[in-house]
């Protein structure tokens, strides 16, 4: 029981509510209450022995309840929205994500919310932000997402092709798109809540601005990178400064073989850029993964495959269409169309570790999408019409997500706190949940 020194009144729009310290500690330092009862401010209760909140106190009431229980229950006469509201105001929203969806298990795979106002397309992109909203870029358009999934004005690049978008922070958002003849094209930066363009990253050499095809983006806790390819088929990394946007480097001394540069992925633990250029026909295939070394300017890490001899079915077996760097277990993961997954060695590029996959879920089309994502020691492959979890040190096949109808998905994003996202052609957004549910089965679970 609390003793009276730990109690604390609250007056909120006239209703009074009692408490403990202890719960409204929960909140944390920056939080209102942490700000409330920082010693700097001093604030005193009034002749009550309340303090004063001119906010409304039924919603003060779940917040409550939220800090006291850490779960979260609304009732039905209050839209979710305002809820959402209220606690953007109190600093809560931390404290909302983590009762809402809890851990990410990838093994509790479902389907918890779809969007459906615009047509995705193979070749879309979805990117999660870091606080739990999203970008959807398909021809030249990208939707912009809040963690609630309340659409923000878009962002339209008129009749350029956008390429990939990349988060810099919560709040900005960076958009790589073709040159198209007579100009365009490069990157721009964005604001997720307005659409505007704050930024645009220019390329320079000599005192001359270039005019570029930007790809692949990433971005470290200070730089952003873009793949660069010019009008006469040069091959480069361009690297900007994230706080003044000013190019700083330009990376050229055979990053890409002359080959288009697919994959950015920065290594935080190593501060080296993973460059990863997939080249593939019926007649031949190759694969270039590289790490790049910043600081010292330099390839510290190297591995390339060649095949040149198509199977019976004339596909290519060894074709690698995705790769991700795994640093927790110092390894790039690649993988093929028969959901083969090559593990190399970060310590030794010779050293490749092949896990054989079904080859019964081979893709039904050269369109269809294969896409690696890696969220807290899970692996995700998507391919086709299922996801695919991997786990444990072998990583082996844990659980499989399929949609019943068939529908081909065509990205898979997962960042933040928020969950997942998939992009379905002609069906829009899906948001996937990884909460533990015992109504569905982690191996038969279905995307509906």
């Amino acid at each position: 029981m609390a003793n009276q020194k730990d109690r604390v009144k609250f007056n909120v729009g006239g209703k009074t509510f009692e408490t403990t310290a202890s719960t409204i500690a929960v909140a944390g330092r920056r939080s209102f209450f942490g700000a409330l009862f920082d010693k700097n401010w001093n604030l005193q209760p009034d002749h009550s022995n309340e303090y004063f909140i001119n906010r409304d106190p039924d919603r003060f009431g779940v917040l409550l309840n939220l800090l006291r229980t850490g779960k979260l229950y609304i009732p039905s006469n209050i839209p979710e929205k305002l809820i959402y509201d209220e606690a953007l105001f109190y600093g809560l929203l931390d404290h909302i994500r983590s009762a809402k969806w809890g851990p990410f298990d990838g093994n509790s795979l479902r389907l918890s919310q779809s969007i459906t106002n615009y047509s995705a397309d193979v070749g879309t992109v979805i990117r999660a932000s870091p606080h739990g909203g999203c970008c959807v870029a398909h021809g030249n358009v990208v939707h912009v997402y809040d963690w609630m999934l309340e659409e923000h004005p878009p962002v339209n690049l008129d009749y350029q092709k956008v390429n990939d978008v990349g988060w810099v922070d919560e709040e900005t958002f960076a958009v790589s798109a073709s040159e198209r003849q007579g100009g365009g094209g490069g990157i721009g930066l964005f604001s997720a809540s307005t659409g505007e363009l704050r930024h645009r990253f220019q390329v320079t050499s000599g005192d001359q601005l270039k005019g570029y095809t930007a790809g692949a983006l990433c971005s470290s806790s200070d730089q952003s990178f873009s793949s660069y390819r010019s009008e006469s088929k040069e091959y480069r990394i361009c690297v900007w400064d994230k706080v003044t946007g000013k190019q700083i480097d330009f990376y050229h001394e055979n990053i890409g073989q002359s080959l288009d540069i697919e994959r950015l992925q920065w290594l935080h633990g190593t501060n080296c850029l993973m460059v990863a250029s997939l080249f593939s026909t019926k007649e031949k295939n190759f694969s270039l993964i590289n790490l790049w070394d910043v600081r010292g300017k330099k390839k510290v890490w190297k591995w390339s495959e060649r095949w040149n001899a198509p199977s019976e079915d004339g596909l290519l077996k060894q074709q690698v269409r995705d790769v991700i760097a795994m640093e927790g277990a110092n390894s790039i993961c690649v993988v093929n169309e028969y959901e083969d997954l090559g593990f190399l060695d970060l310590r030794n590029p010779e050293e490749v570790r092949w896990v054989k996959g079904t080859g019964k879920f081979k893709m039904r089309n050269g369109q269809s999408d294969v896409k690696l994502a890696l969220q807290d020691g899970q692996l995700f492959l998507l391919m086709d019409d299922r996801i695919s979890v991997f786990c444990g040190p072998d990583w082996e096949l844990t659980s499989r997500l399929r949609r019943p109808d068939g529908v081909l998905l065509c990205d898979i994003s997962l960042g933040g706190d928020r969950l997942g996202f998939l992009l379905c052609p002609g069906r829009g957004m899906c948001l996937i949940d990884g909460r533990p549910h015992d109504h569905l089965s982690s191996s038969s679970s279905y995307l509906s």
